[in-house]
């Protein structure tokens, strides 16, 4: 909602108790607001025609399909969720609709950015948020357990976005392949330098199988560890010793970021002669809010899918 629009409504339906969107949020529980939205867009789609339908259609940014290969996303698809598998990471079908904050809540994401639906609910504008709240119920429930084993999951999925892009062919929706690995903490950095080098290998993988490319990655420090640096520096000594074939490389903090904790990477690859900055990751402490165990650690990392299949042939 722009800011001219929200002016206008608190103009014209403002009270002495506030906003009208502040009203209704505090006096209305979820299932009540729910119950009136629905009936408020029964009511506008009974006023539609067949005419009014199209024109949606095409007025709507968020409907329009996308201008990339189905046939070339769904191998390529196929082929990253196989690799990952035989890395250990067990690809998971999600649903298409989170529950209502799944980004704004533990993460630094507004929620204006996505898009809020009925019923609790929000499309998935980030799968690996979702993977956390698969992770976080199961552990809470009894039925996962990350203490003598890392939990690995991995997915594909078409994530919403509600802000702007501006970048010519792109629409507000768009594929990505996601990873996602839970334990706990056990000192030394246990669960940190392991999991971030089982990521890496997976895309080593991936780039070097599906598209004969090499990847470099770009680390930078993030607040939220006692000592950042620290970690930054054992991961990168650690890959070193494996002698894991990829290059790394430290760039300059941003310290107002405060969506990765410790460690954030940027995954960087040339496909016929063009560089790319196919995909990030790093830590989030969002397992130890969900849970409320600080002892949670948690590692996510994403590639986007759509740039990467007009470059993959089988």
């Amino acid at each position: 909602m722009s800011d001219e629009t929200k002016n206008r409504i608190q103009a014209e339906h403002s009270s002495d108790q506030g906003p009208l969107w502040e009203t209704i949020s505090r006096r209305l529980s979820g299932s009540e607001l729910s119950t009136l939205l629905l009936q408020v867009f029964r009511e506008q789609t009974k006023a539609a025609n067949a005419s009014d339908l199209l024109k949606r259609y095409r007025d709507n940014r968020f409907v329009k399909p996308a201008e990339v290969s189905a046939l070339d996303l769904k191998r390529l698809e196929l082929d990253v969720l196989e690799i990952a598998d035989a890395h250990a990471f067990e690809p998971i079908q999600l649903s298409p609709a989170a529950p209502l904050g799944s980004c704004s809540v533990v993460a630094t994401v507004d929620q204006n950015k996505v898009i809020s639906a009925l019923r609790g609910t929000e499309l998935v504008a980030d799968a690996t948020n979702m993977l956390a709240l698969h992770i976080s119920d199961g552990l809470k429930s009894g039925e996962l357990n990350n203490r003598s084993r890392h939990i690995r999951l991995s997915t594909t999925h078409r994530h919403v976005r509600a802000q702007q892009f501006h970048a010519p062919g792109m629409v507000p929706h768009f594929h990505v392949f996601c990873m996602v690995s839970s334990g706990m903490d056990q000192g030394s950095y246990s669960f940190e330098i392991p999991s971030f080098w089982e990521h890496i290998r997976v895309y080593r993988d991936i780039f070097d199988r599906l598209f004969h490319s090499p990847i470099s990655v770009e680390i930078q420090v993030r607040q939220g560890y006692a000592d950042p640096e620290g970690l930054v520096r054992r991961v990168a000594e650690a890959g070193k010793a494996e002698s894991v074939d990829v290059t790394v490389s430290h760039h300059a903090a941003k310290p107002n970021n405060a969506y990765y904790q410790g460690l954030q990477f940027t995954l960087v690859t040339e496909i016929q002669g063009i560089a790319y900055a196919i995909g990030d990751g790093g830590f989030v402490d969002w397992t130890q809010q969900l849970i409320g165990n600080k002892k949670q650690r948690m590692l996510i990392s994403a590639i986007g899918l759509e740039r990467l299949a007009p470059h993959y042939r089988r």
